[in-house]
């Protein structure tokens, strides 16, 4: 299976462009604080599925995906505290955060999927 392929590895690309058009207008104090950070986490969600996809067995590609899974939840955090500190309008941070929602359970659902093979 080529991982360039799947679904659950764009839709995550897609949030990572989301995040990172979001985090521009973060002050130019937090580029290697807050933003470096986010960028950091919402990367490795696609990075992990495809990591996972290229192991040899599905234990091991289960695991990489619960690693994409606690780098969204990261993310998500890292949303919230940026939302906190006046980074991100109500408004940008509900429509994120539904983007987040959703690859969670896109991911989830890969999830279920490989535990069944």
């Amino acid at each position: 299976m080529n991982y360039t392929e799947l679904d659950v590895w764009k839709y995550t690309r897609e949030l990572v462009k989301l995040v990172y058009l979001l985090t521009q207008s973060f002050p130019k104090e937090e580029m290697y604080g807050l933003t470096n950070q986010i960028r950091r986490s919402v990367v490795s969600i696609p990075s992990n599925i495809a990591e996972g996809i290229g192991r040899q067995s599905n234990k091991e590609t289960i695991h990489f995906l619960y690693i994409a899974k606690g780098s969204l939840q990261e993310v998500e955090t890292q949303l919230y505290v940026s939302f906190d500190l006046g980074y991100l309008k109500n408004e940008d941070l509900e429509s994120i955060l539904d983007k987040v929602t959703s690859c969670k359970k896109i991911v989830n659902g890969f999830i279920n999927y490989y535990k069944k093979l």
